[in-house]
C-alpha cells in the first residue's frame, strides 16, 4: 500500500472483530512506528500493549472518565496501545538542563507523541490492523493501571483490532483552498 492510499484510507475504527492480533504483528506495528521523527532525536515515545481482557475493562471502567462512546468501544476491544512519552526531554537540548530552546516548552512533547501516534496508527493500517485514538482519558489512573514508570505520562489510548464489517467511508474534507495559504 502507499503512502497517499494509506492516508486516504485509515479510518478510526470502533468495531472490531472476536479477534486478538497476534503479537508478533504488534511488534511488528511497534517496530514500524519507532521510525517517527521526534525533537533531538529522543524518541520519547513508549507503547504499553494491553490484550488481557480484565485490563481492558479496568480501562474501561476506570481510565476514560465514563465517556459512553470509549467505554462502548472497549467492550469489544482486545487490545489497547497505551502511548505515553518520557518527560522533559523533547523542547530542550540538553535534557540534563532544565532550559527549554522554545517557546512551547514541554509542549513539545505532545507534539513528539502525536507523530508517534499518527506514525503508529498508519503501520498499524499497513497491517491490516484497525485503531481509534482515544483523548478522553485519566491519565493517571491509566498509568495506575498499566504500571508506567514515574518519569513517562499518558499521552493517548489506542484501540487497534480486526476491523468489524464495512470499512467507512470517508468523512468530507474541507477543501485545499480553506486550509492553506501562502505567504
Amino acid at each position: 500500500m502507499n503512502a497517499i492510499t494509506m492516508i486516504k484510507q485509515r479510518r478510526s475504527v470502533r468495531k472490531y472483530k472476536n479477534k486478538k492480533v497476534n503479537r508478533a504483528t504488534m511488534k511488528e506495528i511497534v517496530s514500524l512506528s519507532r521510525w517517527a521523527p521526534s525533537w533531538a532525536n529522543f524518541q520519547i515515545a513508549r507503547y504499553t500493549l494491553v490484550d488481557d481482557a480484565a485490563t481492558i475493562e479496568k480501562l474501561a471502567t476506570d481510565g476514560v472518565k465514563g465517556f459512553t462512546y470509549n467505554i462502548n468501544t472497549l467492550k469489544n476491544a482486545h487490545g489497547v496501545a497505551v502511548l505515553s512519552f518520557v518527560k522533559g526531554k523533547s523542547g530542550k537540548f540538553d535534557p540534563k538542563k532544565g532550559d527549554y530552546a522554545t517557546t512551547k516548552s514541554n509542549e513539545w512533547e505532545a507534539f513528539d507523541a502525536g507523530i508517534a501516534c499518527q506514525t503508529f496508527c498508519l503501520a498499524a493500517h499497513a497491517k491490516g490492523v484497525g485503531t481509534c485514538i482515544f483523548g478522553v482519558i485519566d491519565e493517571e489512573l491509566i498509568s495506575g493501571i498499566v504500571g508506567l514508570p514515574d518519569e513517562e505520562t499518558v499521552a493517548a489510548l489506542i484501540v487497534y483490532g480486526y476491523e468489524e464489517g464495512e470499512h467507512a467511508e470517508p468523512t468530507p474534507r474541507k477543501e485545499v483552498d480553506e486550509i492553506l495559504r501562502f505567504v
